[in-house]
Order: structure tokens, then sequence, then C-alpha cells
């Protein structure tokens, strides 16, 4: 049984901060969001680690948006619904591929400098698009500089306020309403922070796997806070694995940008053999979950633990100037890119699913946003077109601020205690012990490929781990564990409950895709088993 809170309080006995907005995360969905919201709101933004750690930090291929005249919203929307395999919502996307370009043009206002080339802005192409739309900055490094040149305009801001190193325990309600957060400071004393919107922008969910691109702090804390409050959660068998990190003894799931494959990179089996004519017609630049998929059919086949990345046919210096960060570090591996086959194999990436919200980013629950890889918005679908998750964040990010700014204000009261029965210590067992075999179940089981009997024995093996909700919680470990777990139960079991395979979901015992019985969402809510939603036409 998860707990509506994962901790006992009383908030009339707790010291409480009151602002307007609450901006949960500091990547590009939280950075762009509280500028924009700074303009004529005092902003909180918290985040639990230091304000320049985050996904998007670590983003390589770029920001998708239409700025040359070759291009048009109308083929990024076609583009779009083809990757999200029947289940993006038409009006969402429209929203994003009209209004991204306009957002991409604040980004640089707000000081980030993307690559140029002849005076215009550099474009390349990625899988599953049919033009080259795909902004990047110094190469390989576009997240870091979106997240640096956001964070100095943040650092600036006269009304906006950052909380690094807080941990954010859960949303608040009263009633249906959110009327703000519990947090933990860095010393262990607990606040009420009140405010008249809550925007959650906390990232991704790649921890719950033993292979990701992310970064540690990626645990699904947002969904699953959410969860908690609940608001509608969609979508969550949806989870994208990069075909492409480094596979390398001693080396970290390392992202190979798809850009890579974009500028003329193929991939070759352990006997040197390229495969992916084998797969689909699109070849290297086919949906990420067909790539993925096909490298592990030939892995399997050649009984290898990985395939080749081969762009050695390309100049040296092209290489080096395109993807200077991929290059450095598989130098410092000893792996050359300009000379070496670079090994590879899937890692989980990202989350295409999250908190249901509306097309002005609130959730089901009043006053509860939610922006970036955390959201649900319709755009992504059941498969997320190549580097269209950038894009979404600010351009729902500004859509969440319009839609602030005709909120009454707050007048929920403060007087909520929250009290669970027995709440015991924390088991002894090192707590990076438990996440490890949590990681470890749903690579197993509820991995790349699914199927009905693995996914019993993931949901029996997490099942065993719900003794966390019945603990005394303090530590940020303990919270992100307990986190974790939610968002790994609600994977599992909407993963069992679609008998279909589409996008980025995959039943080897259901293996075609169903459009008449499964062209549909699934909602999970905390009070009800899991519901049913019919997708827009599109």
């Amino acid at each position: 049984m998860i707990p509506q809170y994962l901790v006992d309080f009383d908030l009339q006995t707790l010291p409480c901060v009151e602002t307007d907005v609450i901006v949960i995360g500091s990547g590009i969905a939280g950075l762009y969001t509280a500028i924009e919201a700074g303009k004529d709101h005092n902003v909180i933004m918290i985040t639990k680690n230091a304000l320049l750690e985050s996904n998007t930090r670590y983003a390589q291929g770029g920001i998708a948006a239409v700025t040359s005249e070759d291009d048009s919203p109308a083929y990024h929307r076609e583009d779009t619904l083809m990757a999200g395999a029947g289940l993006c919502s038409s009006a969402a996307v429209d929203v994003l591929v009209n209004e991204g370009p306009d957002n991409v043009q604040e980004l640089i206002r707000l000081g980030t400098a993307f690559d140029v080339e002849n005076g215009e802005l550099a474009l390349t192409q990625e899988g599953a698009h049919s033009r080259r739309r795909i902004l990047h900055a110094n190469g390989d490094a576009t997240g870091f500089e979106i997240v640096r040149a956001l964070a100095a305009q943040v650092r600036m801001h006269e009304r906006v306020q950052v909380w690094e190193h807080h941990f954010v325990i859960d949303v608040l309600n009263d009633g249906n309403e959110c009327i703000g957060v519990l947090l933990q400071r860095p010393d262990g004393q607990r606040v009420y922070v009140k405010a008249a919107a809550t925007i959650l922008c906390t990232g991704g969910a790649g921890q719950l796997y033993r292979y990701t691109t992310n970064p540690e702090v990626a645990t699904a804390d947002g969904i699953a806070m959410a969860y908690r409050a609940g608001a509608q959660i969609r979508d969550m068998e949806f989870i994208q694995f990069h075909p492409t990190a480094l596979c390398y003894p001693g080396a970290p799931r390392f992202l190979i940008s798809e850009a890579v494959r974009g500028e003329g990179a193929v991939l070759r089996n352990i006997k040197g053999e390229r495969f992916m004519e084998k797969y689909h017609e699109l070849l290297e630049l086919a949906p990420r979950d067909i790539v993925a998929r096909a490298i592990v059919s030939e892995m399997e086949e050649t009984k290898s633990t990985f395939v080749y990345l081969d762009i050695t046919h390309e100049p040296e210096d092209m290489i080096k100037h395109r993807f200077p960060t991929i290059y450095e570090t598989c130098m410092n591996y000893g792996l050359d890119m300009a000379a070496d086959w670079i090994p590879v194999a899937p890692a989980a990436h990202y989350m295409m699913g999250g908190v249901k919200t509306d097309l002005n980013g609130e959730s089901s629950v009043p006053r509860l946003f939610a922006c970036g890889e955390v959201s649900s918005t319709g755009v992504h679908g059941a498969n997320r077109l190549a580097s269209n998750s950038l894009s979404e964040a600010i351009v729902f990010g500004k859509r969440i601020v319009n839609r602030i700014r005709e909120l009454v204000p707050l007048v929920a009261p403060a007087a909520i205690a929250y009290q669970e029965q027995d709440r015991t210590g924390v088991p002894k067992q090192a707590m990076i012990e438990r996440r490890l075999k949590l990681q470890k179940v749903m690579v197993r089981y509820a991995g790349l490929r699914r199927n009905e009997a693995l996914l019993h024995k993931g949901l029996d093996e997490l099942k065993r781990q719900l003794s966390i909700f019945n603990s005394e919680l303090s530590k940020k470990e303990e919270f992100e564990f307990a986190n974790m777990l939610t968002s790994c139960l609600l994977v599992t079991q909407a993963a069992l409950e679609r008998k279909e395979s589409r996008g980025a979901h995959y039943r080897e015992d259901y293996p075609q895709k169903d459009d008449a019985v499964w062209r549909k969402h699934l909602l999970l809510h905390r009070q009800h088993e899991i519901m049913e939603e019919f997708s827009d036409d599109v």
C-alpha cells in the first residue's frame, strides 16, 4: 500500500514560507519556467542537487524546431505523429511545432549560443526526422550550453530564489487542491512552502534501470509525488531506450548521440556486418525503439554484449569539430572515434509517460503543474521523436506561466496534519544495495522486451520492497528509493496491462500493434485501479 505522504507532519508546527510559484527542478523546464514566471511572480526554485545538475546538462543532440526555409511546422508535425505510433495528442503536437520556433528564439535572447555556419543556425538531422531541424551548441554539448545560459539568468533574477540541495518530500493538498510542498533542508529541518502554483520540473526516470544514460538525480521523484497527491499518471509503460550508449569496461553508459548516426555513422555487429537493412528501410535513422531492438537481436544472434558504431569513414576534423565531447570521452578510454569502431548497447534514456497534463501544463490536481520529462502532455505518444523533449519543455513552460496568471490567490488554510500508524526505522540494509536490486529487477523483468510471465515476476519482486512505506524516512536516499519503487510499480503494472506492442513498449507475447483494441492510453490513479483513456484522433 502506497500512502498519501511519505512522512508524518503537522503544518501548524512547521516553519512556513510563502511565495507565488514553486518550481521543483533545475533542468531546462525548471529554469525556463522560473524565468518566465519571475516576470510577474515571486518564485522559489527548489533543486535536490546543485543548480546545474540535471538531465538537460547531459543532452547532446540538440533541440528540434523549424528554423529553415525548406522545413515547416507541417513536416515537423508529421514526423512527430509518425514516431508517436498513434498515441500522440494532435492538439499538443500542433502546439509544439507552431510555438517551438519562437521559444527557441527566446532561448537565444537569454544567452544560449547555438552553433552557426555561414551566418545561419547550424542544423543536423536525427532519426525519424525528414528534415535537418536540430539546433545544437558546441557540437554535442547542447544541454550544457542551455542550462549555462538559463542558470546565469536565474542567478541574476531579482524575483527568483534558488534553494539548492533541498529535497521536496511531498506535494501537499487541501481537499483536491495543491497548496504547496513539504521539503527537507540540508540540515534535516522540514519546512512547509505555500504557493498559489506548484510546478513539477523534476525530470525523468532513467535511474529505475541498471543501465541508463541519465545522471544519478533522475529518480522519478515528481511522478511519484504527483501519484501520491492523487494526480493522474499516464503512459508509464513507454520507456525509451537509447540505442547507442557506450558499452566498454570501466566506462559509464555514456550517451553516443543519435546525431552521430545523423552525420553518417553506421551500426555493425561484432562480425563487422552492417545489419539495419534487415530491420527498417530508414536503416540507422529508423525510430529509436526499432534501432534498439535491432541491436538487441544482433547481440543475441552473435552472442555479444554490444555492437559497433562506425563513423571512421568520415573526416577526422569533422568528427572532432562536430562531436568534441563524445570524442574526448571516448579518447579517455582509449577509443578513437576517427579510427576505432565504438562498442555500444541500448540503455534506458527517456520516459514518454508521466503526470498527465492539459495543454496548459496543469495536472488533474488544481494548481499542480508538470513540465518537461516528468509530464505527459501528449506530444510524445508511444515513442518520442528525437530532440523534441527540449522543445516541449520551453513551449509548455511558457504556457504554464500564462495559465498561472489566471489563477486566483490561494486562500487554503495550513491546518493540515498527517499521521501514518506504526512507522518503524528503515532496515539497516544499505540503501545503495536496495537501489541496485530494484534497478536489476527492472532490467530483467520490465526492460526493452517484455512478456506476461516476466512482468508478473517483476511485480512480485517489487512488492517485496513495500515495507519501505511503513518506515520512518529521513534521508534523501530513502525518499528517492520510495519514489523509485512507486514509479517501478507503475511502469510494470502498465506494461502488464497493455497487451500489444507499440512504440517503445514491446511485448514478445503480443508482438503486433493492435489499434482496434489498444489505441488508447492507460491512466493510473492512487485511489483507483488502472483507468483507460482513448487517445486523440490523429
